[in-house]
Order: structure tokens, then C-alpha cells, then sequence
């Protein structure tokens, strides 16, 4: 079954204020941190950086809905949602400065960042599938972009999850853009959660603006998939930014985009708005949440930066037992490199 409910926008039917306001509270949070680190990354503190101004409400919202013991599959825009769901701050910043996942001492279910497009997908129906096997009751939500949804790991993931009925929310944040490729020209189909139907389960799509409704249906569909109902959810939103510091929207996209108001309308802004209309936070909460979250920012920068240099052998290490002919010579060509050139001067 195709659900539809991305025209239930900022429902307060079953608003409740202190879940509100935590909601407010790290979508503040993860704002400020995409802000900081596209600042960081301009001024050569990182080689590149993918922003999530725009889609803050759908990660809060999906982070929220998790359980403890529910395990994240993100891929390398999902900042927000490993922020909100515990992941300090420092270890993602770390990790753009070429440092390994996870650094600091959490205890979040959480596996590392997928780069590639879509190869976490049939991941995260594997990990479904093995704790079927191991008869344990957490879900899994695995988040992806809708240009995901055009390659192979897509479909196998969703057909071995149908088959085999494993615990995993398929999360796809449809933010009208995959680089520079709008929706209809990468499907023909009338939505992307319409394509659950073809593996047997069910798709839905949600207001991904919306951190309560996100929440909700997230809610939802990992009940649906401990129960052994994988479910698809395409979360409607929208980046408001560039795909990555290396690319340059301009040349693809115009600054009015045929989508309607609700989604392209910037999420933090609607949703303090809501709040403050029903008087769940006032001018004093905001004050003290953006203070907090500047505070939390430049401990997490300052942490960062006191850690002692990384060696760049480490990025050969791990993968192999015995490294392969073609990156010992790579790693040669690296420390080459290295000694002609001062990597503490290099610019991005």
C-alpha cells in the first residue's frame, strides 16, 4: 500500500510540548553545526563538505523516532540525524579532517557514513536480516537521497528485505536533487515511495519539513519493521544549499523551484513559528538553546584541533591483511608527496 501524507503539515492533534521543544532544540543544534562547518571547510579547515541547511526537521524528526537499541545506517548528508541521535559533534568534524569513525567514547548504534551512493542499503538489510537470526528486536533505519533510488543497491536491498522480511525503515530524504539531476528526470514513477509496491511492502511519503509528522511516521514504520514489515518512507524536503563545496548550484537550479510552499520553506523558521504561535517556546528558550548550541560548537571545534597530528598511513591501514600491489604504490606516491610538500601548508 502507497500511503500519502506530506499535505499533513504541523499537525498539533497530538503535539506534545516537551518532545516539541527537544525537537526545536537540536534542529537549532545541527543548523548551526551545517553553518559552522560550511564556514570551516571555506577557510581550508577541511577538504570538502556536503551541506543539509533545508532537511534539518526530516533527520530530527527520523532521529527522534528511533529507540535506543535501533541501529543507524547514514550515508554522508545524515549529519543532523547522527547529531540529534547522540553522535557528539567532534567525531563528525574529525572525521571531515580524515580521521577514522567513531573517535570519541559513545555508545550509539551507529555504522560509519556511506560515501558512495547507495552501497549501505543492501548493508542495513543484512544487518535486518542478521538480527532476525539472532532473534533480537531492533529495527534498522537506513537513510539515502533520492538519486540513490537510481542504482542497483536500491532495488536489491529493497528486494532482499521484501523477501526476507527484515526490520529496516528504508529512509529516503527526497530533496528534489541528486547533484544536479532533478527528481523526473531520474524516474518516471509518481513517487519513490510508490516503489516499495514492486517488493511487496509499503511505501509512504511525509512532510520532511515537518519534525513532528517525520517523527510520527518514523515512529510508525519501525514499529511496522520489528514486526517484520520493511517499509519504505520518502521524506519531502528540500536542500537549500549546494551538494557538496565543490559544486556550484547555480548552473543547474533556479532560486524558484516548481515545489510547493510547505517544502521549500525553510524548516527551522516554519517551525519556530509553530511553536511560538502556541506558546510551547518563547523568545528567552530560543536565546538559551542558540547560546548552547554555539558553546557545544566551539568545544567540539577546540576538540578537534588539540588532537595531535594524524598520521597519513593510517588511511592504508585496516582494510587489508596484506595490502594490495596498487596501494602500496599508492601509499609511495603519498609519502612522496609528503616530502616535497608540508601538509600543514596545503590549501583545499
Amino acid at each position: 500500500m502507497h500511503r500519502l501524507i506530506g499535505e499533513r503539515s504541523l499537525d498539533d492533534s497530538w503535539l506534545d510540548e516537551q518532545d516539541a521543544r527537544a525537537a526545536f532544540r537540536d534542529m537549532v543544534r545541527t543548523r548551526r553545526f551545517d553553518e559552522r562547518a560550511l564556514a570551516l571547510q571555506r577557510r581550508g579547515w577541511m577538504s570538502g563538505y556536503p551541506p543539509f541547511t533545508g532537511q534539518e526537521a526530516s533527520q530530527v524528526g527520523a532521529a527522534h523516532a528511533m529507540r535506543d537499541d535501533d541501529v543507524l545506517f547514514p550515508t554522508y548528508r545524515s549529519n543532523a540525524l547522527q547529531i540529534a541521535r547522540g553522535v557528539p559533534m567532534s567525531d563528525i568534524l574529525a572525521f571531515r579532517r580524515g580521521r577514522p569513525e567513531y573517535l570519541s567514547d559513545h555508545d550509539v548504534p551507529v555504522f560509519p557514513q556511506a560515501v558512495p551512493i547507495a552501497t549501505q542499503i543492501p548493508l542495513a538489510t543484512g544487518a535486518g536480516m542478521a538480527a532476525n537470526y539472532t532473534e533480537e528486536d531492533h529495527a534498522i533505519l537506513v537513510c539515502f537521497g533520492d538519486g540513490a533510488t537510481s542504482e542497483g543497491d536500491f532495488h536489491e536491498g529493497l528486494n532482499f528485505a521484501g523477501v526476507f522480511d527484515a526490520p529496516v525503515v528504508f529512509f529516503c530524504e527526497n530533496n528534489a536533487w541528486a547533484i544536479s539531476m532533478p527528481r523526473e528526470r531520474q524516474t518516471a514513477s509518481d513517487s519513490i515511495a510508490v516503489k516499495a509496491e514492486a517488493y511487496g511492502f509499503e511505501g509512504v511519503q511525509v512532510d520532511g519539513n515537518d519534525p513532528l509528522a517525520v517523527r510520527e511516521t518514523v515512529t510508525e514504520a519501525l514499529a511496522d519493521a520489528r514486526e517484520g514489515s520493511p517499509v519504505l518512507v520518502e521524506s519531502l524536503t528540500y536542500r537549500q544549499g549546494a551538494h557538496t563545496t565543490a559544486d556550484d548550484p547555480s548552473a543547474y537550479r533556479d532560486d524558484d523551484p516548481d515545489l510547493p510552499e510547505w517544502r521549500v520553506r525553510d524548516p527551522l523558521d516554519r517551525y519556530e513559528e509553530f511553536l511560538r504561535d502556541r506558546g510551547v517556546i518563547d523568545d528567552a528558550f530560543v536565546e538559551t538553546v542558540r547560546e548552547n548550541a554555539e558553546a557545544e560548537l566551539k568545544d567540539a571545534v577546540e576538540w578537534v584541533e588539540d588532537l595531535p597530528p594524524a598520521d597519513p598511513d593510517d588511511a592504508f591501514e585496516h582494510a587489508y591483511e596484506t595490502l594490495p600491489p596498487a596501494l602500496v604504490e599508492q601509499r609511495e606516491e603519498m609519502r612522496e608527496f609528503l616530502t616535497r610538500h608540508d601538509p600543514n601548508e596545503l590549501e583545499y
